[in-house]
């Protein structure tokens, strides 16, 4: 892990960036104290497909009810 201060951080930012992709972290600090760490992004985990969670959850018969006035009551506080 690298450490670098915020002033070579703003002038070789691209050059960070680059090493950052390849796998390497950057930790950049300000008066000798680390104030941020610049970390490669996770891939997705995959694909989504769409589908997938069917049957999980069904809609209830009542979902386009009016709601009941005790709770409407609530929102208009």
């Amino acid at each position: 892990m690298k450490t670098i201060n915020i002033h070579e951080a703003k002038t070789h930012l691209s050059r960070l960036l680059k090493r950052v992709a390849a796998g390497e972290d950057v930790v950049i600090s300000k008066a000798g104290r680390p104030i941020a760490r610049l970390v490669p992004v996770a891939p997705p985990a995959g694909e989504r497909v769409l589908g997938s969670e069917k049957g999980k959850f069904v809609v209830p018969f009542d979902f386009t009810d009016p709601l009941p006035e005790e709770i409407l009551a609530d929102f208009e506080r």
